[in-house]
């Protein structure tokens, strides 16, 4: 089967991608965006004024315990925490690191010593996840937005409303350009077609959405941002390779050995051996253009003492 090559760069560059996320939405200057984005998300249940971006990696209270690499992570106007994750193939245990990463965010709330006059206190958190090329799998209809909270099992009724995931999954987003409704439709076909386009359609001629496009301009990047960015699409395209052929040497193997067998014994070899191989070369390449150990270790999720080892 013949490699798929990544095209060259198109006018704008693919906003899920790692480095254009952070870079579109996760810089004071261009917050309002990101404000004007949750805005919509939350359909009118919550309005954030403004928001201040915190740091994206969470140590552990002890030495052993391994540190969570957000995407994004700032706090609102009214002390409310929102995790910003992209997710763009599946994940074992997804749903787990979700919760994972909110009892982390819960937890450090804790003040630090003696804790009797605190009272348990708890602002509100929450989770935010574009799902790019899977779904969850938690619903058989074709509803791409999923709101996720503590409830009743019996009656529905809202437990605990301070904690809450919000699930996107833009496989299920199919509407056209002539069926955009909403604002929040429109940033979502943005997410997954704006890479495509080749200029800033007159239905998205908005002033939010202009400095959208303004800022994706692949030609207004610096060189060390091109770099960045070439690298990581570098790696979503070898990712696919590797899964391409993972795929078909599954089927292969299922052909001689049976579907079932085949395909879970060369899929799981293709993958994990390709993967790795893919990773440790472009984290060399990231490495000689003096990318930071923890963004390589994003982009190739190797870990930072693999890296230092290259």
């Amino acid at each position: 089967m013949p490699e798929t090559k990544p095209a060259a760069p198109g006018k704008y560059i693919d906003p899920l991608v790692d480095f254009a996320f952070k870079k579109i939405f996760g810089s004071e200057p261009n917050k309002d965006l990101l404000i004007a984005f949750l805005n919509e998300v939350f359909r009118g249940r919550k309005h954030i004024i403004d928001l201040v971006y915190n740091k994206n990696e969470h140590h552990g209270d002890i030495k052993d315990e391994g540190a969570a690499i957000f995407d994004l992570l700032c706090t609102g106007d009214n002390g409310e925490q929102f995790l910003i994750e992209v997710q763009r193939g599946r994940q074992g245990n997804f749903k787990e690191r979700a919760l994972f990463y909110t009892s982390r965010l819960i937890s450090d709330q804790a003040p630090r010593g003696r804790r009797s006059e605190w009272a348990y206190n708890l602002t509100e958190v929450y989770l935010v996840a574009l799902l790019e090329d899977f779904t969850l799998q938690i619903s058989p209809g074709k509803e791409y937005l999923h709101d996720i909270c503590l409830c009743n099992r019996e009656t529905g009724e809202i437990f605990y409303n301070k904690l809450g995931y919000i699930y996107l999954e833009l496989s299920k987003f199919v509407k056209e350009d002539t069926e955009l409704e909403t604002d929040l439709d429109k940033w979502l076909y943005i997410l997954k077609n704006m890479s495509r386009m080749d200029k800033i359609p007159m239905y998205l001629r908005k002033p939010i959405f202009e400095k959208l496009f303004s800022i994706a301009e692949y030609t207004n990047l610096t060189k060390e941002e091109k770099t960045m960015y070439d690298s990581s699409m570098k790696y979503k395209w070898d990712n696919k390779n590797v899964l391409d052929y993972a795929l078909k040497e599954g089927m292969e193997k299922g052909m001689e050995k049976g579907i079932e067998k085949g395909m879970k014994k060369g899929l799981k070899k293709g993958i994990e051996k390709g993967k790795f191989e893919k990773a440790v070369a472009i984290a060399r390449e990231m490495k000689k253009d003096g990318l930071p150990l923890i963004q390589i270790s994003k982009f190739t999720e190797l870990s930072i003492e693999e890296i230092e080892k290259l």
